[in-house]
């Protein structure tokens, strides 16, 4: 046994001895529960210090952690199945005891994800089935450590600036590891299609072709140093690192995946790899937290697309829009020039700055449908240009615990043609309130949940209620005119194509160009946009389906609690589940059920 593992089992142990202590201590259950919780928490924490990061906790006896990146090499995986495993076997005693009906709930949540931690590692030898290629457009260190260092990495004093140039050098290293693991990974047979690779070097020309006193990651500790009034040679420092360790670890990246490209199997689909069909209903099953099979998620996407045609169909008509297909009106009227802003820096400043204005009033409308509205700050930003290629079109990241920045809400404006102005209110009800903003911030900060639970995420429970959210603000006001609500609309309709084109990529060998076309015939969007949507699906099978079978649950859960209560149905109690935090969606309505019975018999 090495000792990075001794290390592993022998705090396992420790973690459990603690815990049997306070269990021997506590007077009850749920606090016995609770301080095992707390025990896997702080255990996870010292192996990830991204995530402390992230969370706003690398201050105090955690300060070290803003130094590191955390381990991504192939004992990296192992580590993290290790600590898995410890954290199941310290939760086994409690599921035959006695607790309270939040607590049972939190260990049942807790289960569940945990179990479904060991899938990928355990039976496929991956670290992730919804993200099975390690090196891939949208995903590496390559792709994610500048921009975490960019937007989570904070910089106030000298310490934080030594501590960013530790993270730079170990970001060399971080390189080398994916290189390696995607080696290995590849003689196994997993490796990205030859388009996602060929987006991938591109963006690693881009990162490796700045000279190192004008890359962005020097850029970002320069500029926000000066801001701080922390002085110092750090231009130089950064470069160094970047010239003597970064941009030799991405030439040794950017040579090995031209090596790979040309043994890349041919296709799109999962269905391309050894174990594919496995891995993508393995995939399809954690993304929708249900048991629903691909060729059931095929169906129920054909089915919702009809029906958000027909209702499109009418509010077109009702424009002025007659001639063709929903989809290709759609597209007609998503050219026309008065819904678009002008492709220029101050086009994309006009259009971040509506995106402002739409979230600042329906945030000001939330206290008629919610009973908690955390007022926690969210700052809209464009996608860095960096990235943008293979980024996708938009994306949220929680505030710290701390709030010591805001959430993030990114909008990629690499064509501001993908956003024409009816679409983009949706848009900011989605991602933001009272989307996944609202939805982030009352789960982390107005429940009383564990950290442990505060901190996990369900795709389908936080897209599911961004869809959802998007009819909620509907009945607040939110679409103006009718264009807008076709733009409500082709939202939707958006996802539902989302689970025709991921189930056909993957179990139907749909081609990346098959399914681009399919999503511009049926949506209307753009092909460049809808590509890169396409290739999404293609490199992150199943999550893309967690969108409607989530929202689908929603809804089926409200009417459910409407029709059991009647006249004495609150929608603002309704909503007060967001309090229990995510959660798989058979637990979800499960719940909403229990608080359905509970709140009739308190009436």
């Amino acid at each position: 046994m090495d000792r990075r593992a001794f290390l592993l089992t022998s705090g396992a142990v420790a973690l459990a001895t603690a815990a049997d202590r306070v269990m021997a201590q506590s007077g009850t259950t749920d606090a016995q529960l609770n301080a095992a919780f707390d025990a896997i928490f702080e255990r996870y924490l010292d192996h990830s210090p991204t995530m402390v990061t992230s969370l706003g906790l690398d201050k105090g006896a955690r300060a070290g952690a803003k130094s590191q990146l955390g381990d991504n090499s192939a004992q990296g995986i192992k580590d993290d199945l290790a600590l898995t495993r410890a954290a199941l076997e310290q939760l086994a005693p409690f599921k035959s005891a006695k607790l309270s009906d939040a607590a049972a709930l939190n260990l049942e949540v807790v289960l569940y994800t945990l179990d479904q931690d060991t899938t990928a590692p355990e039976k496929f030898g991956l670290s992730s089935v919804i993200r099975p290629y390690r090196i891939f457009q949208q995903g590496g260190s390559y792709f994610n450590t500048p921009d975490f260092l960019n937007t989570a990495h904070s910089i106030a004093n000298k310490a934080d600036c030594d501590a960013y140039l530790a993270r730079l050098d170990a970001f060399a290293t971080n390189l080398d590891n994916d290189s390696e693991v995607q080696k290995a990974e590849a003689a196994r047979g997993y490796l990205a299609p030859g388009w996602s690779l060929d987006l991938t070097l591109g963006q690693l020309a881009k990162l490796r072709g700045q000279p190192s006193a004008q890359s962005t990651l020097v850029h970002s500790l320069v500029k926000r140093a000066a801001a701080a009034n922390v002085a110092g040679n750090w231009q130089s420092q950064a470069s160094a690192i970047l010239d003597g360790k970064i941009y030799p670890a991405l030439d040794r990246q950017i040579a090995l995946l031209k090596q790979l490209r040309g043994t890349t199997k041919a296709g799109d689909g999962l269905w391309r790899v050894p174990r594919g069909q496995e891995i993508y209903a393995a995939a399809l099953n954690q993304a929708t937290t249900t048991d629903f099979t691909p060729q059931q998620v095929h169906e129920m996407g054909l089915a919702q697309v009809a029906d958000i045609s027909a209702q499109l169909d009418t509010i077109l008509k009702g424009q002025g829009l007659t001639k063709g297909s929903v989809g290709a009106r759609l597209a007609q009227l998503n050219a026309d020039p008065a819904q678009l802003y002008p492709d220029t820096p101050a086009g994309r400043e006009a259009l971040i700055a509506d995106l402002n204005s739409s979230y600042l009033a329906m945030k000001a409308k939330l206290t008629q449908a919610f009973s908690s509205v955390p007022d926690i700050a969210l700052e809209i930003r464009a996608v860095p240009v960096e990235i943008q290629d293979g980024a996708s079109n938009g994306y949220y990241r929680r505030a710290p615990l701390d709030q010591s920045r805001p959430a993030l809400y990114f909008i990629n404006l690499k064509d501001v043609g993908d956003w024409p102005k009816y679409t983009l209110p949706s848009l900011t009800y989605h991602e933001g309130v009272p989307g996944h903003h609202l939805q982030n911030s009352i789960a982390s900060f107005a429940g009383n949940l564990p950290r442990l639970r505060s901190m996990g995420g369900y795709s389908a429970y936080g897209e599911g209620w961004a869809l959802y959210a998007e009819q909620v603000a509907e009945t607040l006001g939110g679409y103006a005119n009718p264009l807008e609500r076709a733009g409500y609309l082709q939202s939707f309709l958006f996802r539902a194509a989302r689970l025709v084109v991921d189930t056909g990529i993957h179990t139907k060998q749909w081609s990346r160009e098959k399914a681009t076309a399919y999503l511009v015939e049926k949506t209307g969007f753009a092909q460049p946009r809808s590509q890169r949507e396409v290739e999404r699906y293609c490199t992150q099978p199943g999550q893309a389906c967690s969108y409607k079978v989530g929202h689908a649950a929603w809804l089926r859960a409200r009417d459910k609690a409407q029709e059991a209560m009647g006249a004495k149905f609150d929608v603002k109690q309704f909503h007060d589940v967001l309090k229990d935090g995510r959660m798989p969606l058979s637990i979800l309505e499960r719940r909403i059920e229990e608080r359905t019975k509970a709140a009739l018999a308190a009436s």
